[in-house]
């Protein structure tokens, strides 16, 4: 049973950090390029940041460029966003998906930034 399962979120202040996980099962993870995405309310769900297969490559929204960090563990099938210099706009719900020979998503975990 594939399963995409995320944690970390939360509410933070603006300017803060939050460290979002996804550990995921049921597939062979290191043959996936794994995704960020969010939604924020109204709004249509936009890719964030994304990591290739091996991690040696890496691609990010220009919204979160030089905030965002991407980053996967291939001994824990997990996969990681660390946010930075967060900001209200930030607020999303934040999914993780994956992408290979067949597309996995994860629930969402909620992302609040208060101003």
């Amino acid at each position: 049973q594939v399963q995409l399962v995320e944690s970390g979120g939360g509410l933070v202040q603006a300017g803060g950090s939050l460290r979002l996980s996804c550990a995921a099962s049921g597939f062979t993870f290191s043959t996936y390029t794994m995704n960020w995405y969010r939604q924020a309310p109204g709004k249509e769900r936009e890719l964030v940041a994304s990591i290739t297969s091996t991690g040696r490559s890496t691609d990010y929204a220009d919204s979160v460029k030089g905030r965002f960090t991407i980053s996967r563990d291939a001994a824990k099938d997990t996969v990681y966003l660390q946010m930075n210099s967060l900001k209200p706009e930030d607020t999303a719900v934040y999914y993780c998906a994956a992408r290979g020979t067949r597309s996995y998503w994860g629930q969402g975990t909620q992302v609040t930034v208060s101003s």
